[in-house]
């Protein structure tokens, strides 16, 4: 550390758990979908839990206790985040492009129309308006806690942060409802199958989000971010800001236009 500003991190067993966990998972899932046991997908799914906690916790002590990270390494952080993002934004194009190529020129096989006949969308001004006013607010709540951090207001980073994760979770109480009412299911043709994958993993996405506040939320109490150093924080800010622009995106095509 004294002849450079970079971060030679230690020998860690993490990288090897994550990838066996990958590997299971997905065998697994495999495996699960064509009737085998569920067993090798609960130990994929375990194993990743696993290795995310404490490779995360790891990465928190070196940041917090240890000093390791230097600007240099900071930097590198945030270029990693941004590029982690970036292939996030193409996670998400494919799906629009899929629901796009089937709704811009429907087959004769959905009877040329979009929605497809037999299929009735979802009010676009009922619940997915307010979904849409509740992440709108949590962009609010969690830039009001990112200030309140570069300010040394702890308070309002903890109300802040406390309010942003407590909408995060209305959010999926809200379409856990909507997919529970929803007329039609992912079976149901290029309609079902876009909109649920679409969706479905911006839910998960906004769960993830959640859980990544929460994290930050726990930090924050602890006292582990400066006025000056608050990577872990910002990355999640600028995550759950890209949830909700996809959500936006989401809205105006699927919902309104879709409709």
């Amino acid at each position: 550390m004294g002849r450079n500003p970079f971060h030679l991190v230690e020998f860690s067993p993490w990288p090897l758990t994550g990838s066996m966990g990958a590997l299971f998972l997905t065998s697994g899932l495999a495996g699960w979908m064509h009737g085998y046991s569920y067993m090798t997908l609960v130990l994929g799914v375990v194993l990743i839990i696993i290795t995310m906690i404490q490779w995360w916790r790891d990465v928190i002590r070196e940041a917090t206790y240890q000093g390791l990270h230097t600007t240099q390494v900071s930097k590198g952080l945030r270029w990693g985040m941004i590029l982690f993002i970036a292939s996030e934004v193409c996670f998400f194009f494919a799906f629009f492009w899929a629901y796009f190529h089937s709704s811009l020129a429907p087959t004769m096989e959905i009877g040329s129309c979009w929605p497809p006949t037999g299929i009735i969308p979802l009010n676009p001004f009922e619940v997915p308006l307010l979904n849409t006013g509740v992440l709108l607010a949590s962009g609010v709540t969690v830039t009001w806690a990112h200030h309140g951090l570069m300010e040394g207001d702890r308070t309002a980073g903890l109300q802040g942060l406390a309010a942003t994760v407590a909408l995060g979770v209305y959010f999926t109480c809200l379409q856990a409802m909507e997919y529970y009412e929803a007329s039609f299911t992912i079976a149901d043709g290029a309609y079902g199958s876009t909109f649920f994958v679409a969706t479905g993993f911006h839910g998960l996405h906004v769960l993830i989000g959640s859980t990544f506040l929460m994290v930050c939320l726990g930090r924050v109490w602890l006292q582990h971010f400066s006025t000056g150093h608050h990577f872990g924080f910002e990355a999640a800010a600028w995550y759950w800001h890209f949830v909700d622009v996809v959500w936006l995106f989401l809205y105006l095509s699927i919902y309104w236009w879709g409709y």
